[in-house]
C-alpha cells in the first residue's frame, strides 16, 4: 500500500508545544549540589569547580554523601523497577526547600521531567516528585537566572565551540544558558559548528548496545568540532565529554572538551585565586 507524500505527519514526529517560561526565585543562601555519577567518577574536578562557582556567589553548598545516580541509565534501558529504586533514594536525600543544582542537563531533565512518568502509579509519591522538579536547575541555568551572574573575563582571546547534549537541549534549554554565559566573557568567541544539535553518540547505554552507530556519530561530531576553527570545546554534560574526549584521544587529536563549570572558573580567575591562596 502506497502512502501519499503529502499525508499528515506522524504524531510521534510532531514536536510538543513549548513549555511556558519558567519563573525564577531570588538567589538563595543555601543550595544542594547533585553531582551525577559520571561527574563523580570521571570529572570530580568539574564538580569542585561547580561548587566554587556557587560559593563565589555567596551560596552555601550542601552535598548529601549518599547521593548516587539519577536513575536515567536504568530508566532509558527499560529497567523501570530498578530506576524507581534509585530515584526513590535520591528523593529522600533532597527533601528540603533548597534548590537542587545539577551540572548536567540530562540528569536535571530526569529530575524535572521523567520522575513524573517513573512514579505515575504512586500518587502518594508525586507531591515529592513535583517539589523536587520545581527546585531542580541545571548549573548554567542557575548561574544565569537565579544567581544572575555577571562574569568578568580574565583570559586571552580564544575561539570556543559549545556542545550540548541532545536531551539537555530538548528538556532544559542548556544550549541557550551556556551561550548566554559564554557571551559574558569578553575574550571568548563562540563559533558555530556543523552537527551542533545532533547527538554525539553517547546516549548512555546506547553507546554500549550500538557501538558501531555510536562510533560513526561521534566521528561526525569530532570532525565538525575540528572544522569549526575552535581552539577549545566546552560542554555542560560529562557523558558527552567522556565520549567526545575518548574519540579525540583515539583519533590522536590534541583537541579536548572541558566542562563548562571548569571553563568559567578558569576564565574568571577562579582557579588562579584558589592557587594563590594555598
Amino acid at each position: 500500500m502506497s502512502h501519499s507524500p503529502f499525508a499528515a505527519p506522524n504524531a510521534t514526529r510532531v514536536a510538543p508545544p513549548p513549555a511556558p517560561p519558567r519563573s525564577y526565585p531570588a538567589k538563595p543562601s543555601d543550595a544542594y549540589l547533585f553531582g551525577t555519577c559520571v561527574l563523580d567518577l570521571f570529572f570530580p574536578d568539574a564538580g569542585m569547580d561547580a561548587i566554587r562557582l556557587l560559593e563565589r556567589e555567596g551560596i552555601k553548598v550542601h552535598f548529601p554523601q549518599a547521593q548516587s545516580c539519577c536513575g536515567q541509565p536504568a530508566y532509558t534501558s527499560g529497567y523501570t523497577e530498578e530506576a524507581r529504586a534509585v530515584a526513590r533514594a535520591q528523593l529522600a536525600l533532597f527533601g528540603g526547600d533548597w534548590p537542587v543544582v545539577v551540572p548536567s542537563g540530562s540528569c536535571a531533565g530526569m529530575f524535572r521531567h521523567h520522575y513524573f512518568e517513573l512514579f505515575k502509579d504512586e500518587p502518594e509519591t508525586l507531591p515529592q516528585v513535583a517539589a523536587l522538579a520545581e527546585r531542580t536547575y541545571e548549573l548554567a541555568e542557575f548561574l544565569l537566572h537565579v544567581c544572575r551572574v555577571q562574569l568578568r573575563d580574565s583570559g586571552a582571546p580564544v575561539k570556543v565551540a559549545l556542545h550540548t547534549s541532545c536531551s539537555a537541549r530538548r528538556e532544559m534549554n542548556t544550549h541557550e544558558h551556556g551561550r548566554a554565559l559564554l557571551a559574558q566573557l569578553a575574550g571568548v568567541e563562540r563559533v558555530e559548528h556543523d552537527h551542533e544539535s545532533e547527538c554525539c553518540g553517547f546516549g548512555g547505554a546506547f553507546s554500549v548496545r550500538m557501538p558501531d552507530i555510536s562510533g560513526a556519530m561521534v566521528r561526525d561530531k569530532t570532525a565538525a568540532l575540528n572544522g569549526s576553527g575552535a581552539a577549545e570545546v566546552v560542554s555542560a554534560d560529562c557523558g558527552c565529554l567522556l565520549n567526545i574526549n575518548g574519540a579525540f584521544e583515539k583519533q590522536g587529536d590534541a583537541l579536548r572538551g572541558e566542562h563548562l563549570a571548569s571553563f568559567l572558573l578558569r576564565r574568571t580567575a577562579g582557579k588562579a585565586a584558589q592557587g594563590a591562596g594555598k
